[in-house]
Formats: structure tokens, C-alpha cells, sequence
């Protein structure tokens, strides 16, 4: 099946291949991330083994980790990401949306509030609830058909934790699995928020802090530790010297 052209490309698509503030697929960091991801792939590769290459090298170059929020809003601009060794759902999406986008592939980001009936004690008592307010995907455009896809787990942590991995095959979704391997109830689709052009990160940031107030406080500790030892670190470092 040939790939569609920029030309040929719907008019509901073609708004999501341009670069934005928070999807920003022009940055010096983004195009290098592709660049690695796309590596061993051939110049005749079609968009379709690029999207597949780019799925996984956000799904499992960066580890996801519910608990490392970011609490200002440029932490969310692809650039940011594209450094970070981990993430959760909402940055790992914007990354993945940034690098469809700079291989000319449409990439809306789409947000949806989901339900883990698996989530493990210290994050439930951490959001008070099992609800994940604006959970990130991608929804991209290949050949005429549209996918909806997320990037979130990484496959060790699916491993680990005996979660159906997240694989896109080019053919068909790739969203949360309803149950795990043992045919537990694991993820539940409430509500869907639908498509942006751009992250909407201070709604999201407002309705986070709103939602999940200890795990703002819990964030908020955390970057103010770590900003601790650096500062400890760099006064270390200028005795030595």
C-alpha cells in the first residue's frame, strides 16, 4: 500500500503535522532522537515501519514512572523529553507525537481518563483514587486510516509486572489492554477528553494539582530534594577544586 503524500493527506490530518510549542518536532533534540530511532532502517523505509520504530524506541528508550510529574509546564516540551531516561504517559506521548511529526506522519494528541484496576497501593494512596486524569496517547494517520496508540509501558515494566505489552503493528490500536495475563481487570476507558493540536498543559497541570494534591506534595519534595543535591554536589566539588 503506498504511502499518502503531504498533498493527499485529509484536512483534519494535515493540522497535525506542523510543529508547536509543546510538540515541537523542529527542535535539535527531537530530530536526534528520530535520527537514532531510524538508524538501521533503509531510505526506502515506509512511514509505516517508521511509525513502528518510533512507537517503540518512546516506549522503551524512556522507562515509565507514574511518579515523576513535572510541576512547570516547559518540562513538557518534546525537547525536555527526548533527554529523559524516564516518564509517564503524558510526556511519552508528546515525544512520540513530536517524532511522527518530524518524519512528516500526522500525530494528534489525544487525552482520555482511564481507570487502573491494577494500581499498586502507594500510587493509589498517593492520587486517593484509580482514576488517571488526562492520560496521553497518539492518535496518527498511515495510509488513509487513523490509529490510536500509547507509548506508556515500557516492556520490562510489562514483564514485571504481568501487563499485556503495548505493541503497534501498523495495522491496528495499540491502547491499554482491558485485562493483564491473568485475565485481571486492568484498564477501563471512562471518558475521552479527544484531540489536540498542541499539549494543553496548563488545564492538565490545574486539573493534576487539583486531582492529586499529595502527589503534588509528593512532587514537589522530590524536585526540591533533588535540587538539594545538586546544590550539595556542586559546593562539594568547588572544595575539591
Amino acid at each position: 500500500m503506498m504511502t499518502t503524500s503531504q498533498e493527499e493527506l485529509p484536512e483534519e490530518a494535515a493540522r497535525y503535522v506542523v510543529p508547536t510549542y509543546f510538540v515541537n518536532s523542529d527542535s535539535p533534540e527531537v530530530q536526534q532522537f528520530v535520527a537514532r530511532a531510524l538508524r538501521d532502517l533503509p531510505n526506502d523505509a515506509s512511514q509505516t515501519e517508521k511509525a513502528i520504530r518510533l512507537f517503540e524506541a518512546v516506549r522503551d528508550g524512556i522507562r515509565y514512572d507514574p511518579y515523576t510529574f513535572a510541576l512547570t509546564t516547559d518540562a513538557y516540551r518534546a525537547s525536555a523529553i527526548a533527554g529523559a531516561q524516564a516518564a509517564f504517559c503524558v510526556p511519552k506521548a508528546i515525544l512520540l507525537a513530536a517524532c511522527l511529526r518530524a518524519v512528516d506522519i500526522p500525530a494528534a494528541l489525544g487525552f482520555a481518563d482511564v481507570r487502573n484496576h491494577l494500581n499498586t497501593p502507594k500510587l493509589r494512596e498517593l492520587m486517593g483514587t484509580d482514576l488517571f486524569v488526562y492520560h496521553g496517547y497518539v492518535q496518527l494517520w498511515l495510509d488513509g486510516n487513523t490509529y490510536k496508540i500509547t507509548p506508556a509501558f515500557n516492556m520490562e515494566l510489562c514483564e514485571r509486572f504481568g501487563v499485556r505489552p503495548l505493541v503497534f503493528d501498523g495495522n491496528s490500536d495499540a491502547l491499554f489492554h482491558e485485562f493483564d495475563v491473568k485475565d485481571q481487570r486492568h484498564m477501563e476507558y471512562v471518558n475521552d477528553r479527544g484531540l489536540y493540536v498542541d499539549a494543553p498543559m496548563e488545564e492538565f497541570l490545574r486539573v493534576f494539582k487539583r486531582t492529586y494534591p499529595k502527589l503534588e506534595q509528593f512532587n514537589r519534595e522530590r524536585i526540591s530534594h533533588s535540587a538539594e543535591g545538586v546544590d550539595a554536589g556542586f559546593a562539594a566539588a568547588g572544595k575539591v577544586s
